[in-house]
């Protein structure tokens, strides 16, 4: 398909959703399910009843008990979706800071900066949110986090950062040069580091090991508790990794 061709496409679908979201003060699962496919293609109605389940988010009802979503539900979904998928939050998280927003409350801002104002999840604050991070190519990544050539190659040997098939970066191993950057003017360097990404190694398997009885299930549900398990044990190790560290850097002001 050519690029105008695809243009056309895009305006297209743009304007069919519109059209759904003005059209109707009420939106079926299918309709929001429209609305969001183009930023979420692997969005199911499973996937939204599921997030319904955890009490994420709460549709209205009919007098026989079919779901009505509005466009403010349309919205809160992408802003849950987003969250998952490009700051890897636990629902949670996700949840408790939502339910603050609900109540009038001013909550603290989440991991990435993103904060809502009270009452409501607007457009604007959803859609900032579905903006996919784009990843660095090796002189974007030095530039962006002010690393040498030799760190980076150093990072890469000791398997702390990854380059794609394509030979950019993602935003985790910018995160990650950005610290050894840091560490570096420490006498801290990449040859010093490996025991992290052995530690990661290891963790990641016994995510692995935990939640396999919940991997072999292949409905969209079962996927959807599989992801948000391993988040939560993931978080878990963070903060016994970090409170044996916080505790015995304590130590050091006695």
């Amino acid at each position: 398909m050519g690029s105008s061709a695809a243009a056309r496409g895009r305006h297209a679908s743009a304007a069919s959703q519109g059209a759904i979201a003005s059209k109707n003060s009420v939106l079926n699962i299918g309709e929001v399910l429209s609305l969001l496919a183009e930023d979420f293609p692997q969005i199911t109605a499973s996937k939204i009843r599921f997030l319904e389940e955890k009490g994420l988010i709460i549709p209205q009802r009919t007098a026989a008990g079919y779901r009505k979503y509005t466009k403010n539900d349309a919205d809160r979904l992408r802003f849950i979706l987003a969250l998952q998928r490009d700051q890897y939050l636990p629902l949670r998280v996700i949840k408790d800071y939502l339910d603050a927003v609900d109540r009038g409350e001013e909550p603290e801002q989440l991991p990435g900066g993103l904060k809502l104002s009270p009452q409501s999840v607007t457009e604007t604050i959803a859609q900032e949110a579905t903006e996919r991070r784009r990843d660095l190519t090796r002189s974007e990544l030095i530039g962006a986090t002010n690393a040498t050539g030799d760190l980076v190659d150093a990072l890469l040997q000791y398997r702390l950062i990854k380059e794609t098939p394509e030979g950019r970066f993602s935003e985790y191993s910018v995160k990650i040069t950005r610290s050894c950057v840091a560490l570096v003017q420490h006498g801290i360097e990449p040859r010093h580091l490996g025991i992290f990404r052995q530690s990661a190694d290891r963790e990641v398997a016994l995510v692995q090991h935990a939640v396999t009885p919940l991997a072999g299930r292949r409905d969209v549900a079962s996927r959807a508790r599989t992801a948000e398990t391993a988040r939560e044990i993931s978080e878990a190790f963070l903060t016994i990794h970090s409170s044996l560290v916080d505790s015995a850097i304590s130590e050091l002001d006695h």
